[in-house]
């Protein structure tokens, strides 16, 4: 059996639609994305590589921007005053307090060492065993030497789990309850997961008393190192958006406070335009067209918030007008088919965006909302609305008999809003909220 194969050449022609980013595009989609400090830093980047663009910021806006804590018996205009008084790290305020109580001995070097493994928490993070094979120590110098280091200020700091923590804390607050101590010390698990009958009948003391402790217990913290070294000053928000309602008239504006802007060098361009060498002529040909680019962006970038800002506004308009603040459910996907824009493109606009109000500064993707349908009106119901619904349910519930996940749906469908276990279990998360064994208090009446 012979096979013979023949290869033959043809000419086709075949049609496709294909989607290319351009450079240029991808840097317009870049700029829509970028909030104030990341736009400052592009622009900046820009204007190093291009000498006829050069970077405006109104004289309201710095790079490294703090609203300062001010109280009101502070100078205000003394500023500089309020820099020097930033809190030391932890591991800074620990070696001062080594040094200043501890003489210079082997056991300080010790203790010295054990410091560098405190974490910002302030848990100790490298076991006794660890610590011997880097030092050569024995265990009981190491165990001397943690014993000093957990004698220091915080209180808790050197602690390798949170049960250690929260001893080391009781052991030095002359306010804890009797029988604090020895109950997390040796029924610290079945004080955890609220398993009290256990404790009560093992101590002899009643729901009540524990009840007791476990109340102070939360007025400890778990993480004694996240004091030292935190910044006096939060970094300042420059609002996209400015919202002034006047007569439930709600007006929205653009507003340039804070935004990075560019400015042409013209005098340098009109310069260099007068020599005589076609390669200059062609270099700055394309960095003012570099420049008209990032010009057309910004201005396209602006456009595109304010329209999606007025679109928020219009369907989230009781949210401003009225003191409940609602907010009904809505999508990006909404908002983008009704400007005809596509739906990343109104995420890009929405992230890192801020829209000021009279009564506080939002975020624009705070807006959108999923929701739930109410069976009686068949309207949706916003899940930030359900939120608020669970949470006024569970403030006014009998602390001795706290409302389950299910009652909680239970009550909502009694409210015709069709929600599932698993949902209520989500939004209750979402709130902080425990679940109702955590919540359930023995200090109070059924």
């Amino acid at each position: 059996m012979r096979f013979e194969q023949t290869f033959q050449a043809k000419q086709l022609q075949k049609q496709e639609q294909k989607f290319v980013l351009t450079q240029q595009l991808q840097q317009s989609i870049q700029i829509l994305q970028y909030n104030h400090e990341e736009l400052y830093s592009f622009l900046e980047t820009k204007s190093l590589e291009n000498p006829l663009l050069d970077v405006v910021v109104s004289a309201d806006y710095v790079g490294e921007s703090f609203t300062p804590n001010y109280s009101s018996s502070e100078d205000k205009s003394n500023y500089i005053n309020h820099f020097s008084q930033q809190e030391p790290s932890l591991f800074e305020h620990l070696i001062s307090q080594i040094h200043l109580n501890y003489r210079e001995t082997y056991l300080r070097s010790l203790i010295l060492f054990l410091t560098e493994y405190i974490d910002v928490n302030g848990y100790l993070k490298i076991s006794l065993e660890e610590a011997m094979e880097k030092t050569g120590a024995t265990y009981l110098e190491l165990l001397d030497a943690l014993t000093l280091l957990q004698q220091l200020d915080p209180a808790g700091v050197g602690a390798r789990n949170l049960q250690e923590c929260l001893l080391l804390q009781i052991e030095r607050d002359d306010t804890a309850p009797n029988l604090a101590y020895i109950i997390l010390e040796e029924e610290f698990e079945n004080f955890a997961q609220k398993k009290w009958a256990v404790i009560s009948k093992k101590y002899e003391i009643s729901l009540g008393g524990v009840q007791t402790i476990f109340d102070f217990v939360q007025t400890l913290t778990p993480f004694p190192g996240v004091i030292y070294g935190t910044p006096q000053y939060d970094t300042y928000i420059y609002p996209d958006i400015l919202i002034t309602i006047s007569d439930q008239t709600i007006l929205v504006q653009s507003t340039k406070k804070g935004a990075p802007s560019i400015s042409f060098q013209q005098t340098y361009f009109d310069k260099m335009k007068q020599v005589e060498d076609q390669e200059v002529q062609k270099y700055m040909d394309e960095k003012k067209a570099e420049f008209d680019w990032i010009q057309k962006s910004l201005v396209q970038r602006g456009d595109t918030i304010l329209r999606v800002a007025k679109e928020i506004v219009k369907r989230q308009g009781p949210f401003f007008l009225e003191e409940s603040r609602p907010l009904f459910p809505l999508t990006l996907k909404q908002i983008a088919s009704t400007l005809q824009l596509h739906e990343s493109s109104v995420s890009r606009a929405v992230n890192g965006k801020y829209m000021q109000t009279p009564f506080g500064i939002f975020e624009l993707r705070s807006f959108f909302q999923s929701g739930l349908v109410n069976q009686k009106t068949e309207e949706f119901v916003s899940s930030d609305t359900v939120k608020k619904k669970i949470q006024v349910l569970i403030q006014n519930e009998n602390k001795a008999k706290p409302l389950s996940d299910q009652k909680l749906v239970d009550l909502l469908n009694a409210e015709s809003i069709q929600v599932s276990r698993r949902t209520i279990a989500k939004y209750r998360e979402a709130l902080g909220i425990a679940g109702s064994t955590k919540r359930k208090r023995y200090d109070t009446k059924e």
